[in-house]
């Protein structure tokens, strides 16, 4: 027994200093204690109730997300509130540390005080309690809501995203987290409720009335369009905007997987089946980031024209070929290879894609920072991409693959596995480490998008680098303890 413990001891102080690295004093229990520090320092300072945002100031006093946010709210966008909470997630089931158990819960439970009587999520969470009453949050059993906030969005990925990770937890927890699971189950069938006959989503909702039946019409151009903008309301417009259904059918395909249930399947099939009616006819076989209700590209925002797009399209194409390797139904994947072509036919002399081509040209389209329309990129507005990089080789590459093999269904909830031990990975971890200041926070030049300079002192906290630092060295931990 005793040269049993002498060896155990002689391990264990081995792991803990072994030289894997310029210092010879870093090792595993020291990327241990410096991310605990670094999860209690956001955790007590930064998160409220489980909440982030995207960035903080140095001195802790400014925060935002897309907009600036108040000292007692949240932010649901990746990189914000879920996407953190999925790192903690992953975290735990690397190390086992009952710091990122708790973290987890943490997040979790400020999402379901955040979920709304709709059933998902706006773009923050109100944790102040005397602003609080403006919205319609369902924890707080308001019985009169039609003058408060209820509009759930899914724009840019944030109700997707929340509920995914509700999802992966509840998962995690063996169901077994009445709470969690009873909000999941109210948001799956939510969305399912709002949407479309055609297998549609709306961008954004309050009830699903709003979701009146449409005849299944096949997406076609207009015979006019209007270069001038014209404020109108896009909430109700078919999506494919920053891969608002891309995300919602996989949202439904993972819910299927987790919950093996039909209807979340069913769901995903006709989200589907509404990306197969998307595709324009040739000889222009691409997608629109918006339709209207005769199926036809729109005008979102003043920067948004009814046009063939390069962005959205490319997530489109990826998710049709999910759909044939989920389901096995050709259908899906017959439009990729001549969309495909057709995408190739239209990248710009560097190699990336515009946006917006016209209808009916091909020409690729742009705005002035004055937000007139044009077919030049010399003057253009700083806060949208334009020109968007392509992943046409890469999705040419797995249309080959799985049209040779084949769907070979997999799952699509991914699984973290432990890294190899490495010196790439020890350096990575032992400079995270030497970075971190003495308050546990990583500190780096910046400054935040919604306040003038003058308030700023240059220096930021941002949640993307700090999931990206705990991530590497929860697998830094995982290996050495492997």
């Amino acid at each position: 027994m005793m040269k049993f413990y002498l060896q155990l001891t002689f391990s264990s102080l081995i792991l803990a200093v072994s030289p894997l690295s310029g210092d010879d004093n870093f090792g595993v229990e020291t990327a241990e204690i410096a991310i605990r520090d670094s999860v209690r320092f956001y955790r007590e300072n930064i998160s409220i109730n489980g909440g982030s945002v995207f960035q903080v100031s140095g001195d802790l006093k400014l925060r935002e997300g897309e907009n600036r946010v108040g000292p007692r709210e949240a932010w649901i966008e990746p990189p914000a509130t879920s996407a953190v909470g999925r790192v903690y997630l992953q975290c735990w089931q690397l190390t086992h540390d009952p710091i990122f158990y708790d973290a987890m819960l943490e997040v979790a439970d400020g999402l379901i005080r955040g979920q709304l009587v709709s059933g998902g999520w706006t773009e923050n969470i109100e944790f102040d309690p005397l602003l609080r009453p403006q919205y319609a949050y369902r924890v707080d059993h308001r019985t009169e809501i039609r003058k408060l906030k209820n509009r759930t969005t899914f724009d840019d990925n944030k109700t997707q995203s929340s509920l995914l990770f509700l999802m992966l937890v509840d998962q995690e927890l063996s169901f077994q987290n009445e709470r969690i699971h009873e909000a999941v189950m109210y948001g799956l069938n939510s969305f399912s409720k709002v949407q479309y006959a055609n297998g549609a989503w709306p961008q954004q909702f309050v009830e699903a009335s709003e979701s009146e039946t449409t005849e299944l019409k096949k997406a076609s151009f207009p015979k006019s369009w209007s270069r001038e903008y014209k404020k109108i309301s896009y909430s109700r417009y078919y999506t494919l905007n920053d891969g608002t259904i891309v995300d919602l059918i996989e949202m439904m395909l993972i819910a299927h997987e987790i919950y093996d249930d039909q209807r979340w399947l069913d769901s995903a099939k006709s989200g589907g089946d509404f990306l197969l009616i998307a595709q324009l006819p040739e000889p222009q076989p691409g997608w629109a980031q918006q339709y209207n209700e005769n199926m036809q590209p729109e005008w979102a925002r003043k920067f948004e024209p009814p046009a063939i797009t390069g962005g959205e399209s490319q997530g489109v194409i990826n998710m049709l070929m999910t759909l044939y390797e989920q389901t096995g139904e050709e259908k899906y994947i017959l439009p990729a290879k001549r969309a495909i072509e057709y995408y190739q036919s239209l990248l710009l002399p560097d190699g990336r894609l515009a946006r917006f081509y016209e209808m009916g040209t091909d020409r690729p389209l742009y705005f002035t920072r004055s937000y007139d329309l044009v077919y030049s990129a010399d003057d253009l507005p700083t806060h949208y991409g334009f020109q968007v990089s392509s992943k046409l080789d890469r999705l040419q590459a797995r249309y080959e693959k799985i049209n040779k093999n084949g769907p070979t269904q997999s799952s699509l909830v991914r699984k973290f596995s432990i890294p190899k031990w490495g010196d790439k990975l020890s350096r990575q971890a032992e400079g995270i480490v030497k970075s971190l200041d003495k308050r546990g926070a990583w500190i780096e030049s910046g400054q935040l998008n919604e306040f003038p300079a003058s308030m700023q002192s240059g220096k930021i906290i941002s949640t993307r680098t700090y999931s990206k630092n705990i991530l590497i060295l929860a697998e830094f931990i995982a290996a050495g303890k492997k």
